[in-house]
């Protein structure tokens, strides 16, 4: 009888919330062993049910896993993570970092392990969780070709294409790049479907329209439902965005450099939190386009009023 094939290496995942379960799921369907852990216990009962190895602390995923892969909500949280068990960092270990935070903290990150024989990938993902769940996102990682070519083989579990950008802090980089255009992109689409619904058509029927036209986006076919149906249960929360656009917005004042559509979606997102919308899907923005739209409306109300008492100016005029 044929020999069973050899047991793959045990991956390490600490951050079970939306990204990192979907990546534990790729992994565990590619036949590699997860430990993993998160600091809110639901979430570890929901990755214990999928199959990961739950263990007390992140200590204890350090500690057994040669790779381990961090998905935590900013690099600050990285960085503290990694100071607080550096006792159990070792040569030889590759930690691959998917969290999206500025260069420099990730290249801050990259000297303190280094000066330990442990790698750091900057490891980022361009997609959201549902498409790290059906391996149809970029991954675009920072660090030595060495230590990528050593962890291609989970990259590959759930990232359609992988590139290798050059040093620690370019991953970072690519990602705010890539994160920019499809913010923006999704702002575009959820006032357009806005536009058309004051125009008098429903949201589907646009949907529909802007798809089969040259306005097409990949952008409609994952966010345009989520739109149509204000269906916010989150792939990526809102509020993530926009911490990310913020650390756009500072390196681009570093680099002196003006970014105007950014400046406006900024503020956009800014209300949308402000409401309570940061939990929800980023798709939810449209909520907050339209809800600006509303309060345009109520103030132009007495300006109405004023023509009506013939004190605008005449037409042409």
């Amino acid at each position: 009888p044929a020999s069973a094939p050899p047991r793959k290496e045990a991956v390490g995942i600490i951050g079970l919330g939306l990204m990192g379960h979907a990546i534990a799921g790729r992994l565990l369907a590619a036949g590699f062993p997860v430990v993993g852990v998160d600091v809110v216990a639901a979430r570890n009962e929901a990755a214990r049910r999928a199959g990961v190895t739950i263990v007390a602390e992140a200590r204890d995923v350090l500690s057994r896993c040669r790779r381990v892969l961090l998905s935590l909500p900013t690099l600050k949280h990285v960085g503290q993570l990694l100071h607080d068990h550096a006792e159990v960092l070792r040569r030889g270990q590759v930690i691959l970092d998917t969290t999206t935070g500025s260069p420099e903290e990730a290249e801050e990150i990259h000297a303190v392990l280094a000066a330990r024989g442990v790698e750091y990938l900057d490891a980022t993902i361009s997609g959201n969780s549902s498409q790290v769940a059906s391996g149809e996102v970029t991954g675009m990682v920072g660090g030595s070709q060495r230590a990528c070519e050593q962890c291609a083989d989970i990259l590959q579990t759930f990232c359609r294409e992988t590139f290798h950008l050059g040093p620690c802090g370019n991953g970072s980089r690519i990602k705010l790049v890539t994160n920019l255009v499809l913010g923006l992109n999704r702002a575009a689409l959820a006032e357009g479907l806005v536009f058309a619904e004051r125009l008098g058509f429903t949201r589907q029927q646009a949907l529909a329209v802007l798809i089969e036209s040259m306005a097409s986006s990949r952008v409609m076919h994952v966010k345009g439902r989520k739109m149509v149906e204000e269906d916010f249960v989150p792939q990526a929360r809102l509020s993530q965005h926009l911490k990310d656009v913020r650390v756009m917005r500072a390196l681009a004042k570093r680099l002196q450099l003006t970014l105007p559509f950014t400046k406006t979606h900024a503020a956009v997102l800014q209300s949308a939190e402000a409401a309570g919308l940061g939990a929800l899907d980023n798709s939810a923005i449209i909520r907050a386009i339209a809800g600006l739209s509303k309060k345009a409306t109520r103030r132009r109300a007495p300006d109405r009023h004023a023509r009506s008492s013939g004190k605008s100016k005449p037409f042409g005029g």
